[in-house]
């Protein structure tokens, strides 16, 4: 069955991360790869360890899907924050399938991170309006609406007090800062309540890789949509992007 499964890719920073996906149980089928991200992370090199990635799953022929830390429109990545310049403009849907002869399909790294947590994890069978937000460099953004992507929000970007909302409230703000828990919370508070009066969702979802200390900030949030942490965590992205790629195929 790893051979018709959907297979799914994490582009990172560091690391590249690859593995068939069951997307029955929203789970790898095999052992996961990473390889270490090129210090010059063009579209060009990213797609040589694509390929070596794929070698080490010679029995995997499913479609495959990419994270990309970036805006995506119909396979072409629009923006590159923390990635090189290169990427901008580049038809990455077009240049990865060409490269491992692979039908590719590429989704930003919040939104499969989204997907993911709305089929198989902390928004499983919710209706109506999810927001996942991942917390860690910067503030990443999802919007599902009955199990149905509304891609590329980037709402970390939300000017609140004067300030791009993730330059005063992501993870590396706590960090750089040096905030205490209740401090950084009134922040996170500020931000969640104004997502929560432009959209009225039914659920916010928290992840990035603090959402593991979830208990040491979400309860001190009063808002009145629930707030859970996500489940899938460093799984989400390479789910949430074979997800993608079966659907687009």
């Amino acid at each position: 069955m790893t051979s018709t499964h959907a297979f799914g890719i994490d582009f990172g920073g560091t690391g590249i991360k690859g593995a068939p996906v069951d997307l029955v149980k929203g789970d790898f089928s095999a052992e996961r790869v990473r390889i270490k991200t090129p210090s010059k992370s063009t579209p060009k090199n990213v797609a040589e360890v694509f390929v070596e990635l794929l070698a080490a799953f010679p029995d995997s022929t499913g479609p495959v899907g990419v994270t990309v830390p970036g805006v995506v429109r119909h396979g072409v990545v629009r923006t590159a924050a923390n990635i090189d310049e290169e990427w901008i403009g580049t038809d990455a849907d077009k240049l990865f399938s060409q490269a491992t002869g692979r039908e590719v399909h590429v989704v930003n790294d919040a939104d499969a991170a989204g997907l993911a947590e709305v089929r198989y994890g902390a928004a499983r069978d919710q209706r109506g309006l999810v927001i996942v937000t991942t917390l860690g460099t910067g503030i990443g953004t999802a919007l599902v609406y009955d199990g149905v992507l509304i891609p590329n929000s980037e709402l970390g970007h939300l000017e609140i007090d004067g300030h791009d909302a993730e330059r005063r409230a992501a993870n590396s703000a706590r960090e750089r800062e040096d905030l205490s828990w209740s401090h950084w919370a009134k922040r996170l508070q500020t931000y969640y309540r104004a997502l929560e009066n432009l959209f009225a969702p039914d659920l916010f979802v928290v992840g990035g890789g603090v959402s593991k200390q979830s208990a040491q900030f979400l309860p001190l949030l009063d808002l009145d949509t629930d707030i859970v942490p996500a489940q899938l965590l460093n799984d989400a992205g390479a789910v949430g992007a074979a997800l993608y790629a079966s659907e687009q195929s």
